[in-house]
């Protein structure tokens, strides 16, 4: 079978549910041993009584936990054993620090391979690596993956984009890993060099860290020359790798051997069926420094019932649309900054350059969007703009007022994008 890493990949459902039960009453026995906020939570649980059917009845962890428990205080093994740290500050909040084994960097390095494998990655592939090196999961723990497929590595970490573009061209760069975000910008930085995607050998970008839609992937794929996979994960799970795309690009397979996924009511904790979008909360079945029971990762996805026809039998998530404490409430309405970029993108006038900016108006929340557009007749303008407050008003019940600008008014980001300004306090 075409680009597969493993043979785990393909196991039968039966197979992987008996995995993971036995992985689950392991990890349970050894966090009831290991960790003191674990043994005090799971007094009354039984290790050798814990199966999937039973997982729900498992208490969650939660990013407060582990601040609660700072730095280290979740550990489960002898700091000895710990040959790396990690740490995450997440999308809001303080900082989180996670700890590896050699045995955790082995098999998120493995979990990397399959990634890459997925979407064609061979040892024949120069992969620049623009996610930055340090604290953060993302240059470090795809690094790890790209060598054991024995990729050549350019670990340009991330900025200094004009650096970015050289190495790009002199060395023939075949597969760029970065954020979304960062890829527009190289996209912007491409064309202000006067250079398209024909100058360059790029074939295939792999992209995370942040929420991205479709119309974001047809953008890159456009501009750039490339295919536009997914990878998922996060600093206090383990990193990138996770889950991940293939190439029928229909949502993520998740390493099911290693993770178990559910998706929850964020509201009432209670578990959803498959196809249902909720909060995504993962159970680490692998890890020995940090492992964590029924994570709350506060991501909103959904769980995918059908099996992808790519033979892949891993289980199957949607791409995150935005997490828990992104969604904003306008006049009753809730929504989220993936649902406007999709409707904004969705017409072919706007660019992938946006901002949301709430505002606090006669005491009541008022959101106002901002997007660049090619367009510089004026009547084009104005009629764009009614168009889209339109599109907003049809699609999910709200009149948003919208100002279309000029290319390269708003802000570029080398990083993760700040999508939505929040001016309420100071109204």
């Amino acid at each position: 079978m075409k680009n597969i890493w493993d043979y785990k990949e393909v196991a039968s459902e039966e197979s992987i549910e008996l995995t993971q039960e036995a992985k689950l009453k392991c990890l349970v026995s050894e966090l009831k041993k290991s960790v003191p906020f674990y043994k005090e939570n799971l007094q009354q649980i039984e290790a050798s009584d814990c199966n999937l059917s039973k997982l729900e009845t498992l208490p969650f962890t939660t990013k407060q936990d582990l601040r609660d428990n700072y730095p280290l205080g979740m550990l489960a093994t002898d700091m000895k054993k710990v040959v790396r740290l990690h740490g995450s500050s997440g999308t809001t909040g303080n900082q989180t620090f996670v700890a590896y084994t050699k045995n955790d960097l082995e098999v998120w390095s493995t979990l990397v391979a399959r990634s890459l494998t997925a979407i064609g990655v061979t040892s024949e592939d120069k992969m620049q690596i623009s996610f930055g090196y340090g604290m953060f999961t993302g240059g470090l723990g795809i690094h790890g993956g790209a060598e054991k497929v024995g990729a050549t590595v350019i670990p340009a970490s991330a900025g200094n984009t004009l650096k970015q573009l050289t190495f790009m061209k002199d060395l023939e760069t075949s597969v760029i890993c970065c954020t979304p975000s960062y890829a527009l910008y190289l996209s912007d930085a491409l064309k202000e060099q006067g250079l398209t995607s024909a100058d360059l050998k790029l074939k295939v970008g792999l992209f995370g860290a942040e929420p991205w839609s479709d119309e974001i992937r047809e953008e890159l794929e456009t501009t750039l020359g490339i295919q536009a996979f997914d990878i998922y994960g996060l600093s206090e799970i383990m990193g990138p790798g996770v889950a991940y795309g293939c190439q029928e690009k229909e949502g993520l397979h998740i390493n099911e051997d290693h993770f178990i996924a559910e998706v929850i009511d964020p509201v009432t904790g209670d578990v959803l069926p498959e196809g249902q979008e909720g909060e995504l909360v993962i159970t680490t079945l692998s890890k020995e420094a940090f492992p964590l029971l029924r994570y709350r990762t506060g991501d909103i996805t959904r769980l995918i019932p059908e099996k992808c026809s790519c033979g892949r039998t891993f289980k199957r998530m949607a791409k995150p649309t935005g997490r828990v404490d992104d969604m904003l409430i306008v006049k009753g309405v809730n929504l989220y900054p993936s649902q406007i970029e999709a409707l904004l993108l969705s017409n072919k006038n706007c660019l992938p350059h946006y901002q949301l900016e709430l505002r606090t108006v006669n005491h009541m929340d008022e959101l106002s969007i901002k997007v660049e557009s090619r367009l510089i007749n004026e009547r084009d303008v104005v009629k764009l703009e009614k168009d889209l407050n339109s599109l907003f008003k049809t699609e999910i019940g709200l009149s948003l007022p919208v100002k279309v600008l000029k290319e390269q008014t708003l802000e570029r980001f080398e990083g993760k994008a700040t999508r939505v300004i929040d001016n309420r306090k100071e109204d």
